[in-house]
């Protein structure tokens, strides 16, 4: 049986870790193999490709740059990691994929939402998450729990209007993606895990 791509997105502070872990505790009550990667990252390539996009002396980088880095380290990761592992049966989970382009160097950093179209045909084909989980929470919100996790890399400097646009475009993208589920991470940690069990027994139960 081929595996499923879940991903998790969101601005800062939403608790994409926390629910990765509980998604994979479902899955593994299931008997479910299950990975967690990250992007950028997840290889070792892409892992190189994310200390320099996150790195605070890198403020001269140019927002096409940015993407071209993104879909690079994407690049890597599909062939290395998640097409392997879904061909092996295993579903993925991901912290962050393609939605983040567009919100990210599209919403906030301007770039068209034409040429991250582009850069997705090209890196990805057809390819598309099964599901993907937008956790949605009021930008000074988040930026107030992520200031308790330690030093800001170069995204989390930005300023509140960056975010703004970031997550202008998540919601966007959920609303037209039918993949996608939108869910408030303004409720109760119980709350926000009981709406991806939800989503979650739909797709086994397809299975």
């Amino acid at each position: 049986m081929k595996g499923r791509l879940i991903t998790i997105e969101g601005v800062e502070g939403v608790g994409k870790s926390t629910n990765i872990a509980f998604i994979q505790s479902i899955l593994s009550e299931r008997g479910i193999p299950s990975i967690a990667t990250r992007e950028p990252g997840g290889t070792a390539l892409g892992e190189s490709i994310r200390k320099l996009l996150l790195d605070k002396e890198q403020q001269g980088m140019s927002a096409l740059t940015e993407l071209l880095l993104m879909f690079a380290s994407r690049a890597q990761h599909l062939e290395q990691v998640i097409e392997p592992a879904l061909a092996g049966g295993k579903w993925v989970i991901c912290d962050r994929f393609t939605d983040s382009s567009y919100a990210y160097q599209g919403g906030g950093r301007g770039l068209p939402l034409e040429l991250i179209a582009r850069m997705e045909d090209l890196v990805l084909n057809d390819f598309r998450p099964d599901c993907t989980f937008i956790l949605d929470l009021p930008v000074e919100t988040g930026l107030s729990r992520a200031e308790n996790v330690g030093e800001k890399d170069r995204f989390e400097s930005e300023h509140t209007n960056f975010f703004k646009r970031v997550r202008e475009v998540f919601i966007a993208r959920g609303q037209s993606e039918p993949r996608c589920h939108i869910i408030s991470a303004e409720q109760t940690l119980e709350k926000v895990q009981s709406e991806i069990h939800e989503v979650l027994k739909s797709m086994l139960e397809t299975d």
